[in-house]
C-alpha cells in the first residue's frame, strides 16, 4: 500500500502540513504516518548524572511529545489509517531515514517551523531535507 509521511513539529505551519498530507492521503488512498522528531545529538557530551537520568528523561519527553504535538495534529482525521511515531535526533536526518526504511513514496514538511533563529541561521529541517530525500518532499507553506 503507498504511504505518506509528514513531519511535525509544535508550529501551526504543521497542522497546515498535516492536513494537506491527509486530505492527500484520502484523495490517493494512501496511509499516513505522522513523526515528531525531538532534536537530539548523539555527538553531545554527557555526565554520568546525565547517563543516569536520560532513559527517564527521554520517556517525559515521548510522553509530552505525544500528547501535545502529536494527539491533537491527528485528532479528528478521518477517512485514512493514520499512525504516528516519536523519534529522536536531527529532524531532517530521521526523517529521510524513517521515508527510506519504512518505504514511503511521498514525505510532507511544513516549509517552516518552530525552531525560530537558530534555522534562520543554519538552514532550515525542509530545505536539508528536500536536499537529502530518496522520495519526493512536499514543503507546505
Amino acid at each position: 500500500m503507498r504511504s505518506i509521511l509528514v513531519g511535525v513539529d509544535r508550529s501551526d505551519a504543521s497542522r497546515r502540513a498535516v492536513d494537506y498530507a491527509a486530505q492527500e492521503a484520502r484523495d490517493s488512498d494512501c496511509a499516513l504516518k505522522v513523526v515528531h522528531v525531538i532534536n537530539w545529538s548523539r555527538y553531545s557530551f554527557t555526565t554520568n548524572e546525565d547517563n543516569a537520568s536520560r532513559p527517564l528523561e527521554r520517556q517525559r519527553e515521548i510522553t509530552t511529545a505525544q500528547r501535545e504535538v502529536i494527539d491533537p495534529l491527528i485528532k479528528g482525521i478521518e477517512g485514512v489509517d493514520v499512525t504516528s511515531d516519536i523519534r529522536f535526533g536531527k529532524p531532517s536526518e530521521v526523517l529521510a531515514d524513517v521515508a527510506k526504511e519504512e518505504g514511503h513514496n511521498l514525505v510532507f514538511v511544513a516549509r517552516t517551523g518552530d525552531s525560530g533563529l537558530r534555522e534562520a541561521i543554519f538552514g532550515s529541517t525542509a530545505s536539508r531535507l528536500v536536499q537529502h530525500a530518496a522520495v519526493p518532499v512536499v514543503v507546505v507553506p
